[in-house]
């Protein structure tokens, strides 16, 4: 029995290692962490958002935006994120105003508050954050932010899956200098549609009280993921905004690696 336990017992921690568990695509983020050791990339090949309101087109497209995961512990991950490339171009009345700019860095960790690889439905997970001004605006925002996340899961059935995703910021005001609080929540649904597809169903709403103006953002979207190895993801993802503050869709395709 011994001998048995004792070859049971690193296969097991295999098998637990063996699940991939991006942060991409979607609104949500999954209470999950990277095994010790193990290393995540995951890029955003291209992110396009678009907002037409009061006569005004805004284009945003983002390249490479990029997030690194490092496993520290069973419980605990590393996370530095960077933008490397942003082009922003707005036209109005007839005038257009384009510039292309290096974006900001993220730094932050995500700390399990579940029991790691228990069998329980349910798991919860911390990720404390801070971005620091590198890049310039309008791609970076200007001044340092920061902000806490509280991402939640339960396992609904072994096709179904409820995530929520409540979080709080010290936002960068909009002209760039000084912070302001802004709060949102997240909410969605997952379906195994084979044992390498997955489809998403998410809602977000979000409240800015930037003080140049208060805003209440609202956003639908569907994203799908595919898992071409275990070490290897595909993802597309798309958002529709329900309200006139909201940008009226964002269109994004990425890939995920684990080292």
């Amino acid at each position: 029995m011994l001998a048995a336990a004792a070859l049971i017992l690193p296969a097991a921690a295999q098998a637990q290692d063996t699940a991939y568990c991006t942060e991409r695509p979607g609104i949500n983020t999954p209470p999950c962490v990277m095994a010790p050791g193990r290393v995540s990339v995951e890029t955003s090949i291209v992110d396009w958002t678009r907002d037409d309101s009061g006569g005004t087109r805004s284009d945003t497209v983002l390249i490479g935006d990029t997030l690194v995961r490092l496993g520290l512990s069973d419980r605990v991950e590393a996370q530095v994120g960077w933008t490397p490339f942003g082009h922003n171009r707005i036209r109005s009345a007839g005038s257009v105003d384009a510039a292309d700019r290096v974006g900001d860095v993220s730094i932050g960790m995500k700390a399990l508050l579940t029991e790691p690889g228990s069998d329980a439905k349910f798991s919860m997970a911390v990720v404390p954050f801070a971005t620091l001004p590198v890049g310039r605006t309008p791609t970076g925002a200007g001044d340092w932010g920061a902000g806490v996340v509280l991402p939640m899961a339960y396992q609904l059935s072994d096709t179904v899956g409820l995530a929520v995703t409540p979080e709080v910021d010290a936002a960068v005001d909009g002209d760039g200098d000084g912070r302001h609080l802004a709060y949102s929540a997240a909410a969605g649904l997952s379906y195994t549609l084979t044992s390498s597809v997955t489809a998403t169903a998410e809602f977000q709403a979000l409240r800015d009280n930037d003080p140049a103006m208060h805003v209440t953002q609202t956003k639908a979207a569907l994203s799908f993921a595919y898992l071409a190895t275990p070490d290897t993801q595909f993802d597309v993802f798309g958002a529709a905004g329900l309200n006139r503050d909201t940008p009226d869709m964002q269109l994004y395709a990425g890939i995920s690696h684990r080292f």
